[in-house]
């Protein structure tokens, strides 16, 4: 007897004993379409040497001047995951560690011309994924759900990690990006 194919991953599921999705299941869903969607199009343009892994390192605000030990708080990941990946871009050549010219100590990071090239093809998949979900959602709709988003994520403690600087829209005089371009 075939057995009938569920409308959506949250319907004709047997939830017993965990009960119906919360928000974090009903975000997982259009965030994993956007990673998808981040890496076909790298993929596309020829940035095939990139993996889910690596989109971590991109997004927002992007690693543009951090020291490695801040990126990794902020990711929430261990230091030596973060310089495994550091130097997997590092060899490929998205990103380059230089010396910190105030803490002959420690390291910053700087998006190499490749490495901002591919943070940019990101934040254009990120924008068709928007301009598809405003289609399906509707212009005001869509509009709301960015304005809800936007006002959880600043309710959120971004400061208090490590790394986190201002949100701010800010460009960088070294790359000529604002400030979280790559990879939104």
């Amino acid at each position: 007897m075939p057995t009938e194919k569920p409308s959506s991953l949250f319907t004709k599921i047997d939830a017993e004993p965990l009960g119906p999705p919360l928000i974090g299941a009903l975000l997982r869903a259009p965030w994993e379409a956007v990673r998808r969607r981040m890496l076909e199009r790298l993929h596309e343009h020829g940035f095939d040497d990139l993996d889910a892994a690596h989109l971590n390192i991109f997004l927002y605000p992007g690693p543009q001047g951090t020291r490695p030990s801040e990126l990794a708080a902020r990711l929430r990941i261990s230091k030596q995951a973060l310089n495994y990946l550091l130097g997997d871009l590092e060899r490929s050549g998205y990103l380059e560690r230089y010396a910190d010219p105030h803490d002959a100590r420690s390291k910053r990071i700087a998006l190499t011309p490749r490495g901002v090239l591919a943070g940019q093809n990101m934040r254009v998949a990120v924008s068709e994924i928007e301009h598809d979900w405003k289609q399906r959602l509707g212009p005001k709709r869509f509009a709301q759900l960015h304005q809800l988003l936007a006002e959880l994520s600043d309710s959120q403690p971004h400061d208090a990690l490590p790394g986190n600087g201002s949100r701010g829209q800010e460009r960088d005089e070294d790359s000529g990006l604002k400030d979280g371009e790559p990879g939104d």
